[in-house]
């Protein structure tokens, strides 16, 4: 049997166990779908008003059509889940078959056995979440950002509009790809295009609704930053607490300094990743190449908005997926200790949320302990990614060249 016969059949075993685990894992890791979209799409649908375009919403505005799609399935799957979960799989089997080709290039290769091992690694919550639907989307533009820059960066620019994090790997791209015009005007044009169309929906005024929906979130369980109070939770101190937001579906603790922090935290990260970007625009002044420039500092930017932000959700760690799958593509013996690194912190995470999860809500120690490995291995990975892109070398000219 060929060798891209046995990627299928991998394909398709391990989207159907991952699919599976969401019915049977516990502490509800499917919830979002059954708690927040189908209900959406209900109100979509029935006249009560699209979100996003009648009133502001938590995800930007084109996050609607997927879970409108696997709505208009349910009936026909038998289940919203199950209708869910068969979408997913379709946009990433289109984006697997792009990524292997004929099977023959061993980094190809690789990185879809990453890929596939990474979501087995992350479990349910990496499939039963809209930022499934960016995954694919993601890998295809990174495949294409040096041969098709303008088609890259408007899947880029439709994956930020269902979830914002696509807009770090825009960010790189623009810095890293020498054809920069065709990257901005790509996403520039397709931007423009979904506005047009909120605009003709009456909505405008709700464009960037998501924008406040997340400043204005408080600390969340898992977020890195929510580590000293949850431990203070865990040590009992009266003053610290883990609770239920229930208007966002989430658990955030709360404590001394709090609020304070999570006014920070939002700025900090938009300073820290200017720095990021301004550093890759002088490596690429200085000549810096696509292939040294673009993963270490797609990954910096992606990691910085995981570990800086404020909302710790367990679904995160899909982003790093692209990035990783172009790293190793391009080079899979530099890249291949980062991507161990990041099938750790996937499988950490299955075990932080959900088998764990009602340990880490009750501040346990194990659980908690659990939790707090993984976010030192995701800050510990954002180090190493910045130490990879201060190591990117600049394009040597001959002296006569310069004259």
């Amino acid at each position: 049997m060929s060798r891209r016969a046995w990627l299928w059949i991998a394909f398709v075993l391990v989207h159907v166990a991952v699919a599976v685990s969401g019915f049977v894992w516990p502490t509800q890791p499917m919830g979002d779908l059954s708690i927040a979209y189908q209900p959406w799409v209900n109100q979509a649908l029935s006249g009560g008003g699209i979100p996003g375009i009648a009133s502001d919403w938590v995800y930007p505005q084109l996050a609607i059509v997927p879970m409108i799609v696997a709505g208009s399935w349910a009936q026909l799957f038998g289940g919203y889940e199950i209708a869910w979960a068969i979408l997913v799989t379709l946009c990433d089997a289109l984006a697997f078959a792009l990524l292997i080709g004929a099977a023959r290039s061993r980094g190809r290769v690789l990185a879809a056995g990453f890929w596939l091992a990474f979501a087995a690694a992350l479990g349910p919550v990496g499939m039963y979440r809209i930022d499934a639907i960016t995954v694919p989307l993601a890998i295809a533009a990174c495949l294409w950002l040096v041969g098709r820059p303008a088609l890259a960066s408007a899947l880029l620019a439709i994956g930020t509009w269902i979830k914002v994090w696509p807009a770090a790997l825009l960010l790189a791209a623009i810095i890293a790809v020498r054809r920069r015009v065709a990257v901005f005007a790509g996403a520039a044009v397709t931007t423009a295009v979904v506005l047009l169309g909120i605009l003709a929906l009456g909505g405008i005024s709700h464009a960037f609704g998501f924008v406040g929906g997340q400043t204005g979130r408080g600390l969340q369980l898992e977020a890195p930053v929510s580590a000293y109070l949850l431990w203070r939770v865990v040590l009992g101190m009266p003053d610290s607490a883990v609770v239920y937001d229930q208007a966002l579906n989430t658990m955030q603790v709360q404590g001394p300094g709090a609020e304070v922090v999570s006014a920070v935290m939002t700025p900090l990260l938009f300073v820290v990743l200017a720095a990021v970007a301004a550093l890759g625009a002088v490596k690429a002044v200085r000549g810096a190449s696509f292939v040294r420039l673009f993963p270490p500092l797609a990954l910096a930017v992606t990691l910085g908005f995981i570990v800086l932000n404020k909302v710790g959700s367990p679904q995160f760690q899909v982003w790093l997926i692209a990035p990783l799958v172009l790293a190793l593509v391009i080079s899979r013996r530099r890249w291949r200790g980062f991507a161990v690194g990041g099938l750790a912190a996937a499988l950490l995470t299955q075990f932080v949320y959900p088998l764990t999860y009602l340990g880490v809500m009750s501040a346990e120690v194990g659980p908690v302990a659990i939790l707090t490995t993984r976010n030192l291995l995701l800050v510990a990975l954002f180090v190493w990614s910045l130490v990879e892109l201060v190591r990117v070398p600049a394009r040597v000219r001959h002296p006569s060249s310069v004259l």
